[in-house]
């Protein structure tokens, strides 16, 4: 069972440090080791905050033994209640830079504000010293990460940082999110407006257009997610993929699906083309913003596709 803070002894402090400082260690070390393809800069500067924590328990290992002896106790943080319950984010791949450097900072406050805590606690004088020569000690190694950090990312490298993460945004988000709101948006369509010249019933129009939307999102978000585990691509997480990929396909679908709500068969069905028309130069605009495709070109490859659709559908409606 966790112990509160203040029920620990001054060698389980001490104990407790040593661990701290080992486990920020081999964090660091890993956010090092996944970003070392991408993230090169920020890599190294990892590594050297991980050499820094390694010093420190070593300063703190020859400490305990001088007053305890050889044996330390295994205490761990979540064996001692009031620490900030850390996500593993460090086993993700890829690692977020963002969220690495986030960590990193919650990492270092948190360690520094125990020290501090500790020293309050304890009424032996060297001790005390000792816990507030640790708590400096983190303050300056946060002041060193700064200064890593400073050292490691010029502007050039942070530019160069900005465009990896740029790149695996499209790679994992815009990519997969395009591709799923170009088929909802395409390939229902067909089937909606079928139903809809073929009835001339709005509500009949509605439901087919819904079911085409959910039917391809869930089609199309399963095909994603199985497509790819993005271990060797780097596309990141399938599910995360393929919950991306779609959702977008069911909006794409429900855009031109929802006038059809309107009971107004001739209105509904121009509301519909409207949006249709709208969702056709969303998805070239995103072309055009995120894959470097000419927005001309994008507009005529997606407008061209989604009109063959379209007449398909009514030719298929009024047949």
């Amino acid at each position: 069972m966790a112990k509160n803070f203040k029920e620990l002894t001054e060698q389980e402090i001490l104990a407790l440090a040593i661990s701290l400082e080992e486990t920020d260690g081999r964090i660091y070390a890993d956010f090092a080791q996944g970003l070392k393809e991408t993230y090169p800069a920020t890599a190294k500067t990892f590594e050297l905050m991980a050499a820094e924590e390694s010093g420190h328990r070593r300063t703190l290992t020859e400490e305990y033994r001088r007053r305890f002896g050889d044996h330390i106790p295994l205490i761990r943080r979540e064996d001692v209640r009031g620490f900030v319950s850390r996500k593993p984010v460090w086993l993700s791949r890829p690692l977020g830079i963002a969220t690495v450097r986030k960590q990193a900072e919650i990492m270092e406050m948190e360690t520094y504000r125990f020290y501090e805590s500790a020293a309050k606690n304890v009424t032996d004088a060297g001790t005390r010293k000792m816990l507030i020569d640790l708590a400096e000690a983190e303050r300056r190694h946060e002041a060193s990460a700064a200064r890593i950090q400073k050292e490691q990312l010029t502007e050039d490298v942070k530019a160069e940082e900005e465009r990896a993460g740029h790149r695996l945004f499209v790679l994992q988000i815009i990519q997969p999110g395009l591709a799923g709101l170009m088929d909802g948006s395409v390939s229902t369509l067909a089937p909606l407006f079928a139903a809809a010249f073929a009835t001339k019933n709005p509500h009949d129009a509605f439901i087919v257009g819904l079911a085409a939307s959910v039917g391809a999102g869930i089609s199309m978000g399963f095909a994603e997610a199985l497509s790819d585990d993005g271990s060797l691509t780097g596309r990141g997480k399938p599910f995360l993929r393929g919950l991306v990929c779609g959702l977008m396909t069911t909006l794409g679908g429900i855009g031109h699906t929802l006038p059809y709500l309107i009971p107004n068969f001739q209105l509904a069905t121009t509301v519909a083309m409207a949006v249709v028309v709208a969702e056709l130069f969303a998805i070239s605009y995103i072309r055009n913003r995120y894959m470097d495709t000419p927005f001309l070109q994008a507009a005529f490859q997606v407008v061209i596709g989604g009109l063959l659709v379209f007449l398909s559908g009514i030719l298929i409606g009024v047949a």
